[in-house]
């Protein structure tokens, strides 16, 4: 079997495993929530209205004030979101698993044995290399 089809089958495990389908749930969760997805148009368009008044010559810096805090509280009630907070936990756990197999991919190119590497998880790194066997 070649290496493009056994990263299909792993591909084909992932949608299985837990992780993955606890973050497909609260990406549909956060897609049915039209609250939450309404406070996600009104910040993109903050956003929008923010750069395009900030870029005139002539800005107004009153309103430029009205909508930074409009943003700041449009995004307080989505990060506040219960199927946000949902989302992002499951998102993190997706993260921490393919950090985890890219890690042993990793490994196995520089010649470890593929059955026992293990990747060392970032923990406090300060950007200094000496002594690490490099981000994982």
């Amino acid at each position: 079997m070649d290496v493009i089809a056994l990263a299909r089958e792993l591909g084909a495990a992932l949608q299985k495993d837990e992780r993955y389908l606890a973050f497909q749930k609260a990406q549909q969760a956060n897609e049915n929530d039209s609250e939450l997805n309404e406070n996600i148009a009104r910040i993109q368009f903050l956003q929008t209205a923010f750069q395009h008044e900030a870029a005139k010559e002539d800005k107004d810096e009153s309103k430029l004030r009205q909508m930074d805090e409009e943003f700041s509280q449009v995004y307080a009630k989505i990060m506040t979101n219960p199927n946000m907070k949902a989302y992002e936990e499951a998102s993190a756990e997706i993260e921490k698993l393919m950090k985890y197999i890219n890690g042993i991919f990793t490994l196995c190119i520089q010649g470890h044995d593929p059955a026992t590497c293990e990747p060392v998880e970032e923990q406090n790194c300060n950007g200094v290399c000496e002594g690490c066997s490099g981000c994982q």
